[in-house]
C-alpha cells in the first residue's frame, strides 16, 4: 500500500512517531503499569494484565487506519515488538494477535476498486515480530540492558563499536537494532510482494524514503522503551524517597522508646527494695506497654489507642510520684477518639511534663490532656501547672532534650509543613504544649463514652 511522495511519507512518519509517544505517555500515568514495569519474571495474570495495556491502545490505533483510512495511525509492527520486547514472547504474542486480527477481519478500503481488502498475513508477520522480540529478550544477558536502548541509534551503534573494538563481540544493542531493520525490511519485502495482503508504507524507487521508514521503526520502538524508563527511575527515585522517610521515622521511634524504658526501670529500680508489690505492679504496667509495641508496628494509630498507652504509662509515673503529687486530667472531645495521629507522640510530651514541670515542684501538679477537632484538624494540648520555663530556655526547647525535638522531628517527616507545634510557658505557672495535625479517620471511628475527667 504505497505513499507517493517522499514528503507524504514524511509526514506520515512523523505523525504515527507523534501518536506512539503520546500513547506510550498516556499509558505510563498508569500506577498499575508502572508497578508492572519493575517486575522481570511475572506471573500469567500479570502477563495478561501487562499486554492489555498494550494491546488495547495500539488496537485502537490500528482500527482507526482501518476505519479513517488515516495511514500514521498503525503501529502494529512498533507495538508487537514492544510487547514481545518488554514482556516476552506470550506477551508479544498476545498483542501481536490484538493489533492484527482487525486488520484481518475488517481489512483496509481498496482507493480504487472501493473493495474492503483484508489482510490476511498481518496475523503470520505478527507472530513474526512477537518471536523476534521476544527471543531478543530472551538472549539479553542483562535485563537492564533493555531499558537502555535508545532511539538515537548512531550513538549507541557508534558506542557500542568503540567498545568492543579491541574486543570484537555482537553486542546486544546492536542485534537488537539489527532486528527491528530486518523486520521492517521484511515487511516492505513481503508487503510489496503480496500487495493488499499487509499493511506497509513504501514509495517504490526511492532509497531515501525507505531509508526514513527503517529509520522511524527504531525510533518508535526505542521512544517508548526512553520514556517509560524514565518512569521506572521516578519511580525508584520515589520509592528511594519513601524508604529514607521510614528509615527516619524508625530511627526516630527508636529513640523514644530506649529513653522511656530507662526512666521506668529507674522506677522499678527504686521501688524493688522497699515496696515489692507495687514494683511487680509497675512491671507489669510495663510489660502491658511493651507488649503493645511490639503487637502494633504502625507508625500511625487510632487516638483512642495512643490514649490508652499514656493510661498505662501515667500508672506507672502515679506510682513513682504518688497519688497527692502528680494529678491527672483529661478532656477528650468523643470526636476524636477515632482519629488518626502518630504512634508514640504522645508519651514524649506527657513525660517532658513529668520530668520538667511537675516533677521539681514539691508541692506536685496536674497535667491535663486536650484533644478538639478545629477547622478540619486535629488539635492536641499537653499542659501542666508545674514549674514552667524560664524565657531563655524557651529558646532552645527544640534544640535539647530528646522529647520535644523527637516530636517535631516525627511531625516534619510524616507532615512535611501541614502541621504546627507550639510551646507556652510562663515561670512558676506551667507550660502547655500545643500541636495541630491533618483530620485523619480511621476506616470505623471508634465510639466511646463522652469527656472524661478525672484524677488518677
Amino acid at each position: 500500500m504505497p505513499v507517493a511522495t517522499t514528503g507524504t511519507i514524511l509526514v506520515t512518519l512523523l505523525i504515527k512517531l507523534g501518536l506512539i509517544a503520546s500513547l506510550a505517555s498516556i499509558i505510563a500515568r498508569f500506577g498499575v503499569f508502572k508497578r508492572l514495569l519493575f517486575i522481570e519474571q511475572r506471573t500469567p495474570r500479570q502477563k495478561l494484565l501487562f499486554a492489555a495495556f498494550l494491546g488495547v491502545p495500539f488496537c485502537l490505533a490500528v482500527l482507526t487506519r482501518l476505519l479513517a483510512g488515516y495511514k500514521g495511525a498503525d503501529i502494529s509492527l512498533e507495538g508487537t515488538v514492544l510487547a514481545g520486547l518488554l514482556g516476552g514472547t506470550i506477551v508479544g504474542l498476545v498483542v501481536g494477535m490484538a493489533v492484527s486480527l482487525p486488520a484481518w477481519l475488517i481489512g483496509h478500503q481498496d482507493p480504487v476498486t472501493l473493495l474492503r481488502m483484508h489482510e490476511h498475513l498481518a496475523p503470520l508477520m505478527a507472530v513474526l515480530y512477537a518471536v523476534l522480540a521476544g527471543s531478543a529478550r530472551w538472549i539479553c544477558p542483562d535485563k537492564e540492558a533493555i531499558w537502555k536502548f535508545s532511539p538515537f541509534i548512531d550513538l549507541s551503534l557508534y558506542r557500542s563499536i568503540r567498545q568492543r573494538f579491541r574486543a570484537p563481540a555482537l553486542d546486544w544493542q546492536v542485534l537488537f537494532t539489527l532486528i527491528c531493520v530486518i523486520l521492517e525490511i521484511a515487511r516492505l519485502m513481503i508487503g510489496s510482494l503480496a500487495p493488499n495482503q499487509l499493511f506497509y508504507i513504501d514509495s517504490p524507487h526511492n532509497p531515501l524514503a525507505k531509508v526514513l521508514i527503517v529509520l522511524a521503526t527504531l525510533i518508535g520502538v526505542g521512544l517508548p522503551v526512553r520514556i517509560w524508563n524514565t518512569t521506572r527511575m521516578e519511580r525508584k527515585l520515589e520509592d528511594q524517597e519513601r524508604l529514607l522517610m521510614q528509615a527516619r521515622v524508625d530511627a526516630l521511634i527508636s529513640q523514644i522508646n530506649p529513653h522511656f524504658l530507662f526512666n521506668t526501670l529507674n522506677t522499678v529500680s527504686s521501688l524493688i527494695r522497699f515496696d515489692p508489690d507495687t514494683a511487680r505492679n509497675v512491671l507489669l504496667k510495663l510489660s502491658n506497654i511493651l507488649r503493645r509495641r511490639l503487637r502494633v508496628q504502625a507508625h500511625f494509630l487510632p487516638l483512642h489507642q495512643e490514649l490508652d498507652f499514656i493510661d498505662d504509662y501515667l500508672a506507672i509515673e502515679v506510682v513513682r510520684f504518688g497519688s497527692d503529687k502528680l494529678r491527672v486530667c483529661k478532656q477528650i472531645d468523643p470526636e476524636t477518639y477515632g482519629m488518626t495521629i502518630p504512634s508514640m507522640i504522645l508519651q514524649p510530651m506527657v513525660e517532658n511534663s513529668i520530668r520538667h514541670g511537675i516533677g521539681p515542684k514539691v508541692e506536685g501538679g496536674t497535667i491535663t490532656l486536650r484533644t478538639s477537632r478545629r477547622d478540619g484538624r486535629l488539635v492536641i494540648e499537653v499542659s501542666d501547672d508545674g514549674v514552667g520555663i524560664s524565657p531563655e530556655r524557651q529558646r532552645e526547647v527544640f534544640e535539647s532534650g530528646i522529647g520535644i525535638r523527637n516530636v517535631r522531628d516525627r511531625l516534619k517527616v510524616l507532615y512535611g509543613d501541614d502541621f504546627s507545634l507550639r510551646v507556652d510557658s510562663r515561670p512558676g505557672q506551667g507550660t502547655s504544649i500545643r500541636f495541630e495535625l491533618p483530620e485523619l479517620l480511621t476506616p470505623q471511628e471508634t465510639s466511646l463514652p463522652a469527656v472524661e475527667v478525672g484524677g488518677r
